[in-house]
């Protein structure tokens, strides 16, 4: 037995196996031993020195470079701002756990912000209204491509149908792409968990954000910027439990006096998925998380304005400190841009066509209910006093949200309990019309109308009622556009027809049939009529008509919700009735104290554009009313938006480069210009005026008919801005051997408008509507009518061509742009367009002699020292509606330096507009300060509607 143990213990030592396993033993060993040396033996001081380092590379911003004026004012600036940042660093077992850890963690950080006053980073496309509603705050290509970055595609082309949503993408409404980002899916989001919808809204807007860089771990989202010292105590007090989120030190973009240069600067923001595609082409140092220039010269500028990026390397542990730096590669900081306006100038202008307006306004206010403005002429069109009343509550002035809170006045309270009942009322019967065919359209009240119109409106913008999809030849939909069936015909004839997108009725449409379809539509409808701020207003608007809300309630709550401050005891004198409605808001009109912008009602807007004559270089470009775009700076502020969006006097809107309208006639130094140079008429001719010119059928007037001018020439028909005069110019230029050719005579005014550069945008930078030369009828065409349509901008240059004699100026707003330390890298100035060779030195001065004419009959000039030359216009564009008021002119009259357009929208008189323009030149030209000119305070003018033509 001894011998069989022993010749297995040899062929075991002998054998492969028996080395292998000395082998595995050893290292078993070695590696037990190793593993006590660190556990044991020096544990204690490896696990106080151990850290993980993670690699991370930051990016430096340069600095944005500054916007002055043509004279080294600040006009854009940046200050030094905290933002809180937040990145997808977490380690996580599990989506759901990533999930309820990422929202209870921006939850927490939320309620930081709101105890502070801070508010978050927002560019999401969809807002959360007053009302609490969702709505697509995009439009256009713009919502398509927020659309397909939602569902995850990289082209528009790419929206198909979704099973997640029951429909196509490119029709999703705004509640469908919320429920698709809160399911389980995706963001996993329970409105139900949270207070209110705001926080659950908000949360959904910070996770959409931060998955946009789910591709790339350590890449920062934004999450709230120029915060509070309070939140960045908060964050770095709390850095080891909020995983991710950090405070960064930044620069926000800052506007001085922004409201007078908010169309021309722009502001700067988040790049888009489209900024990003297009700069990153041209620059690869572009991410999609950078600031960029959205609009105006913000935009225009951007590779000038944005600074170079820098780097740095970081190492950090597991809990995002920062253990030691790295490279670092410096930022430099971008160039600057001088613009060649002044800011002075533009500021004084903004101000007196502010006083302009409030005077016309505060004329044209009148103590009755209506106004009938189918009886009079335009020019002789009155404001009722309680078109004013509800302007208050229609342009936003009053805040409707706040009348039935708890800490509201007692006059508010009453407000609101007056609207409520009104509002029960009117819900119910809009409930029995939408259920009934017993009524056609036609024949409901004008009430129940204008309510069901509004509805029918609500639903397109909410995308139930899908534009798109409705068929405008259908019979019966013909039959409801001319209101001869009801609504409730017409809309389940939607349902029938798929023009009705349902997915926003709590119903499955799979297993209902087309009556409990419309059904759950009309509870949609009632549901949403009864929390929409617009649809409000429409009650309110029938509740102030009736007297049921006074003006006097309404005058009490500007000083209630602190729109207006009480000097004494105005408030108490409304409530007395020793103040009535009507006059106390005429005084605070005439005061400034409620400006034309807020009131929202004809003329409520303006423009005008200065121009220096010798070098065609831009002084001033200025439209009224502006816009704050401090509060869109990083992101827009939605609520802010909403508000300019829907303001009646439409501050987003370039008035001096995108609002057209017929010249009037400031045109007819063009047909006067063509007349004489193409020989139908000479400077010595005179014409017998009619009031009715009988060549063309219909036959049109003359302003001053049943009068006449007598006979006149060319000078004094632009004196007498007379219409018959210019009707006789057109007419000849359209004969072609003695016969009638409207075309050739529209050929040929087209010809010296476009001379005059009439027939193209104006070469500036910023976005400018294309002009519209007349193509039809030369006699109307003649003096500015037909349908001749131009910005203001586009009468500056041209009256600049006038006032030097021919030459027109391709504009610039630029005027050089710097490095950081001054050093000059490029000038800019205006470029000669052409020039006009074709008029000789005669037609000049027989035009320039009549301009200076009609300033003369001008008492508006005549205490300026300044000799002036100029020509008044109005134009008509709605006979329900005051007309347009025109001024174009120059000074001085024998050396031109300064050429100036006016436009006052709906303005009325075209005197109107030469006061204000009279005004501007004096300051212009150092006859009057900006001290004595700003009054602060509405002139109560004489209306000179039609003393002096138009």
């Amino acid at each position: 037995m001894f011998e069989h143990i022993k010749e297995f213990f040899q062929n075991l030592i002998k054998s492969r196996i028996f080395v292998f396993a000395i082998v595995i033993i050893i290292l078993a060993i070695l590696l037990i031993q190793r593993i006590f040396s660190l556990q044991i033996i020096n544990g204690e001081y490896y696990q106080e020195n151990y850290n993980l380092k993670i690699e991370k590379t930051k990016t430096i911003y340069g600095t944005r470079g500054l916007i002055y004026d043509r004279n080294g004012e600040v006009l854009a600036y940046n200050k030094l701002a905290y933002s809180v940042t937040i990145e997808d660093s977490g380690e996580y077992d599990s989506t759901e756990e990533k999930n309820a850890s990422l929202n209870a963690e921006i939850y927490e950080l939320l309620q930081e912000l709101d105890e502070n006053g801070d508010e978050i980073t927002n560019s999401f496309g969809i807002s959360l209204n007053d009302d609490g509603k969702f709505e697509f705050n995009v439009e256009g290509s713009s919502l398509s491509r927020f659309k397909a970055d939602v569902f995850g595609h990289s082209s528009t082309d790419d929206l198909e149908y979704n099973s997640e949503i029951g429909g196509e993408e490119s029709q999703a409404t705004a509640n469908q792409i919320i429920r698709y980002l809160a399911s389980e899916d995706h963001f996993d989001l329970n409105e139900e968990d949270y207070e209110d919808r705001n926080n659950f809204y908000r949360i959904l807007v910070i996770r959409y954000e931060l998955s946009q860089y789910s591709y790339s771990k350590y890449i920062t989202a934004t999450v709230a910027e120029d915060v509070s010292e309070e939140t960045v105590a908060f964050v770095k007090e709390n850095a080891d439990s909020l995983t991710g989120i950090e405070i960064s030190e930044d620069t926000i973009r800052k506007y001085v006096d922004s409201e007078y240069f908010s169309h021309i600067i722009g502001y700067t923001g988040k790049i888009s998925t489209e900024e990003y595609e297009e700069l990153s082409a041209e620059d690869d140092s572009y991410t999609q998380n950078d600031i960029v220039g959205k609009a105006g010269i913000e935009q225009i500028m951007e590779e000038e304005l944005q600074g170079t990026k820098g780097s740095q390397t970081l190492y950090v542990n597991n809990t995002g400190k920062v253990l030691e730096t790295g490279e670092t590669t410096e930022a430099s900081a971008g160039n600057n841009v001088y613009l060649s306006i002044d800011k002075e100038l533009t500021e004084v202008t903004y101000n007196l066509i502010e006083q302009e307006l409030a005077g016309i306004l505060y004329n044209k206010i009148v103590n009755v209910k209506s106004y009938n403005t189918s009886s009079v002429d335009s020019s002789d069109i009155q404001i009722p006093i309680y078109d004013v009343y509800f302007a208050l509550i229609d342009n936003n002035v009053l805040d409707l949200s706040t009348f039935g809170d708890d800490d509201s006045t007692k006059n508010e309270k009453k407000i609101y309990n007056t609207f409520k009942k009104k509002q029960k009322s009117v819900l119910k019967s809009m409930k029995k019309v939408l259920l009934s065919d017993d009524t056609d359209f036609e024949d409901l009240s004008e009430e129940k109308q204008d309510y069901l119109t509004y509805i029918i409106s609500l639903l397109k913008s909410d995308g139930i009622l899908m534009t798109d999809e409705i068929d405008t030849t259908d019979e019966t939909y013909l039959k409801w556009a001319d209101g001869s069936i009801s609504v409730y015909e017409y809309l389940n004839y939607a349902i029938e027809k798929s023009w009705v997108n349902t997915a926003d009725f709590e119903v499955d449409e799979k297993y209902s049939d087309s009556e409990e379809l419309y059904n759950a539509m009309v509870e949609y409808i009632i549901s949403e009529i009864e929390t929409d701020s617009e649809f409000a207003k429409e009650i309110y608007y029938y509740l102030v008509q009736d007297d049921a809300v006074t003006g006097t309630q309404l005058c009490m709550a500007l000083f209630d919700q602190g729109v207006l401050k009480d000097s004494g005891d105005e408030r108490s004198n409304l409530a007395s009735g020793a103040t009535s409605a009507y006059s106390f808001l005429k005084e605070k009109i005439k005061d400034i104290e409620l400006t034309p912008a807020q009131i929202g009602l004809d003329p409520c807007s303006a423009s005008c554009v200065i121009t220096d004559t010798q070098t065609g270089e831009l002084l001033a470009c200025v439209s009224y009313p502006g816009y704050d775009n401090n509060q869109f700076t990083g992101s827009v502020d939605a609520t802010y938006y909403a508000s300019l969006s829907s303001d009646n006097s439409l501050p987003l809107y370039n008035h001096a480069t995108q609002e057209q309208t017929a010249p009037g006639s400031t045109f007819k130094m063009v047909t006067a210009a063509a007349g004489l140079t193409e020989g139908v008429i000479t400077t010595s001719e005179t014409i017998k005026t009619k009031g009715v010119y009988e060549k063309v059928s219909p036959n049109p007037k003359c302003w001053i008919y049943p009068s006449t001018h007598g006979s006149i020439n060319v000078s004094e028909a632009i004196r007498d801005s007379c219409n018959y005069f210019f009707y006789e110019v057109g007419y000849r230029l359209s004969l072609n051997n003695g016969d009638y050719d409207a075309d050739q005579g529209i050929s040929t005014i087209q010809k010296y408008a476009s001379l005059f550069g009439l027939d193209s945008t104006t070469g500036i930078e910023i976005s400018e509507s294309e002009p519209s030369i007349a193509d039809e009828y030369p006699v109307t065409a003649a003096i500015g009518q037909s349908n001749n349509s131009y910005t203001t901008i586009q009468l500056a240059r041209y009256v600049t061509a006038v006032a030097n004699s021919g030459t027109v100026y391709n504009y610039t707003l630029l005027s050089k742009v710097t490095d950081s330390d001054g050093n000059v890298l490029e000038e800019y100035s205006p470029e000669v367009k052409n020039e006009i060779t074709e008029i000789s030195d005669s037609t000049w001065d027989a035009i320039h002699s009549g301009m200076r004419m009609v300033v003369e009959e001008h008492e508006q000039f005549d205490d300026l020292e300044v000799k002036v030359a100029g020509k008044t216009g109005t134009a008509q564009q709605d006979t329900s509606r005051a007309n347009h008021a025109l001024f174009v002119g120059y000074a001085p009259y024998n050396n031109p330096e300064m050429s100036i357009a006016t436009r006052i929208s709906y303005g009325y008189s075209s005197s109107n507009a030469a006061d204000l323009s009279a005004k501007v030149i004096s300051y212009y030209f150092g006859e009057t300060s900006a001290e004595d000119i700003l009054t602060n305070s509405a002139e109560t003018i004489s209306d000179n509607s039609n003393s002096f033509g138009d």
